[in-house]
């Protein structure tokens, strides 16, 4: 089967529907899917394991006969399905033309008749967040998603970019050519543009207040985004912090990347932050989609229809009878949903978003239990000696503790899932574990929260504002210490051998005891 999804044209909106796309694979996973999406925001799908193909709606598709040519170049390719993500006219008309015999869509725009499955837009589904407005599409076609998290997929090598290019000696030079290191400073990104209009965008002197206060009272590090065409935002930002005279503005305070990043490397550096403070705006979804703790301002839009998705997230906005309006501009020409937002009201919020707490985060077969490959009963079970003395060690010192654990074995019908659930909540009450994430995909699945993808300990991260880069990862496979480096933890491998080939543990130890005393001795040092 070759199924054609239109993608939608603004980059939030994009992110919103990626859950969408995960579930029309997971309904049709021999299918061939091409995404048709225009190339400013083709590159947020780049790396998509959902996706065959991407085919870039660009300029030479433009106008009446641009859209015939498009239309022929699809029929070529003979789709069997188009599912129409965006609502426009243009997107059905296109699809028809292209003799797509099946076509879903919802009847907006006056495009009904052009589709073979035309749903209705109901009042309750145009209320809720748009990630369930995209996935309601697709209950039409049978399909439901457990999944609704929206994702972006990052590459090593673009983490590792992003991690040189923020590191404090390379701030102004290339981040080629200087070894990353760890740095204790928050970071916080900064998002002071909004291309919907002036109505979503905060005031640049509370802006340049804001990031003063985040450098002298928090210490942090601020990094500034922006496009290309919000540089001169970000200028008038910038000089507005220097007018503040008591603030000791130093070069390794603030990286302006404002019109110098790509849509990936926006992804990559906001991935490294530690908290994301923006207006309603795509680099907001990007921060969500990364797992990011979001500080949002809200003014003329819906904040339960198009706020960051997830835990962890601060939202403010000023509750006025005036909006949300939607309006681009405001029509009563005092800004007050944005104007009556103070600096102490972000600053606030940034501090109950911003990750306090440190963790250990341990992989359960093979670490603190006998790995039994797919153990499916309690008659199995074998717990390591003195697990529960030295996770008391970790407690002690003040680690979280958060099991992550690969349960393929669901999937391939060997293990029960409420076994599963069982197991976990048995350890989880035995040894004072804070909490325990599950993977149950398949690995031809490649979704991002099977090891190494790291959206466990990013999901453990908003629910327990835990800081990753002071955290730890104990495993007894070479995937738990990739899982560490995709989150910035340092991770500890679990092995006989003293020096397995190809890792790139910070640690080797040969069982739970040997990596405890190693974390406590560091740690220890580290308070010197």
């Amino acid at each position: 089967m070759k199924i054609l999804i239109r993608g939608v044209n603004w980059i939030g909106d994009a992110v919103i529907t990626m859950p969408s796309i995960r579930a029309v694979r997971r309904a049709f996973p021999e299918a061939h899917i091409s995404l048709l999406v225009h190339p400013w925001v083709a590159d947020i799908f780049k790396e998509n394991p959902y996706i065959n193909d991407i085919i870039l709606y660009d300029e030479s598709f433009n106008g009446i006969a641009g859209k015939f040519r498009l239309a022929k170049k699809l029929r070529r390719q003979k789709f069997d399905i188009a599912i129409l993500l965006q609502n426009a006219f243009d997107a059905a008309l296109i699809a028809r033309l292209a003799g797509i015999p099946e076509r879903v869509g919802y009847s907006r725009d006056f495009r009904g008749f052009l589709l073979t499955k035309a749903i209705p837009a109901t009042k309750d589904t145009l209320s809720r967040h748009q990630v369930y407005y995209y996935l309601n599409l697709l209950k039409s076609m049978g399909i439901d998603a457990k999944e609704t998290h929206p994702y972006i997929y990052l590459t090593d090598d673009e983490r590792q970019w992003a991690r040189n290019c923020l590191t404090v000696r390379a701030i102004h030079e290339s981040p080629l050519h200087h070894p990353p290191t760890p740095n204790p400073q928050p970071l916080i990104g900064i998002n002071p543009g909004a291309a919907y209009g002036s109505a979503k965008r905060w005031l640049p002197e509370r802006f340049a207040e804001l990031i003063s206060r985040i450098i002298n009272e928090l210490n942090g590090r601020v990094i500034i985004f922006g496009s290309k065409s919000e540089v001169g935002i970000v200028d008038e930002i910038l000089s507005f912090v220097g007018a503040i005279h008591e603030f000791p503005l130093q070069h390794t305070h603030i990286l302006n990347m404002a019109g110098k990043t790509n849509l990936r490397e926006l992804a990559a550096l906001t991935a490294e932050c530690d908290a994301f403070i923006t207006n309603d705006s795509g680099p907001m979804h990007i921060a969500s989609a990364l797992f990011v703790p979001v500080v949002a301002m809200f003014g003329s839009t819906d904040k339960s229809v198009t706020g960051p998705f997830g835990e962890g997230h601060q939202i403010i906005t000023k509750n006025l009878t005036c909006s949300p309006c939607m309006e681009r501009e405001c029509p009563e020409g005092h800004l007050k949903c944005m104007t009556e937002i103070a600096a102490d009201d972000v600053f606030a919020a940034l501090k109950k978003a911003l990750p306090g707490e440190r963790a250990v985060f341990l992989d359960r077969d093979g670490t603190i239990i006998e790995d039994m490959h797919y153990l499916n009963t309690f008659d199995k079970l074998v717990i390591f000696p003195n697990v529960k003395e030295n996770l008391q060690k970790l407690k002690d010192a003040g680690f979280k503790l958060i099991g992550v654990t690969n349960q393929s074995g669901i999937t391939r019908g060997i293990v029960d899932e409420k076994f599963v659930l069982e197991l976990n909540g048995y350890l989880q009450k035995e040894f004072g574990i804070d909490d325990f994430y599950y993977c149950p995909h398949h690995p031809d699945e490649h979704c991002p929260c099977r090891k190494p993808e790291p959206m466990m300990p990013l999901s453990a991260k908003l629910r327990h504002r835990i800081n990753l880069k002071a955290s730890y990862v104990i495993g007894d496979k070479e995937l738990d210490v990739q899982l560490a480096k995709k989150t910035g933890a340092t991770g500890i491998l679990l092995s006989s051998e003293t020096s397995p080939e190809n890792s790139s543990a910070s640690y080797i130890a040969k069982d739970l005891a040997g990596a405890v005393e190693w974390i406590l001795r560091r740690e220890a040092k580290e308070l010197k």
